[in-house]
């Protein structure tokens, strides 16, 4: 499942150069992995407690806008209901495309906005353009 959600960011950016944010890293990093060993993705990771040198120290409730600045798809996986809100809120400031990979069965909190299910291979995810 998780080398289709990499997969299905990768199909969605191509050859293009893109700067990606996954928000709400935590200690699972895998798709952070395969992302930054492409040549033309720019990966920045963000974390209210960073695990290490490699997170940047942000907080979603109240987000260093500098750093989502070029952004062109934010992704966050397994995020808190509650900060789901504030994803959708940091997507449609910078105007990214947000993925949110929720867990089995739980419903998203965002508000007014709809998202839209997909279904990639294994992979269950909501995106927003």
């Amino acid at each position: 499942m998780w080398d289709d959600f990499a997969e299905y960011i990768l199909k969605e950016v191509g050859d293009d150069n893109v700067r990606i944010a996954e928000v709400a890293i935590g200690k699972y990093d895998k798709i952070a992995e395969i992302l930054s060993s492409k040549d033309n993705i720019t990966l920045i990771k963000t974390d209210i407690i960073p695990k290490d040198a490699t997170v940047i120290k942000d907080d979603i409730t109240n987000p260093n806008m500098e750093l989502y600045e070029d952004v062109d798809i934010i992704y966050s996986i397994r995020p808190p209901s509650e900060l789901q809100p504030y994803l959708v809120n940091l997507a449609m400031e910078t105007g990214s495309q947000l993925i949110i990979k929720p867990l089995t069965n739980e419903d998203l909190n965002t508000g007014r906005v709809n998202m839209k299910l997909k279904n990639y291979k294994k992979a269950s995810f909501y995106t927003l353009r």
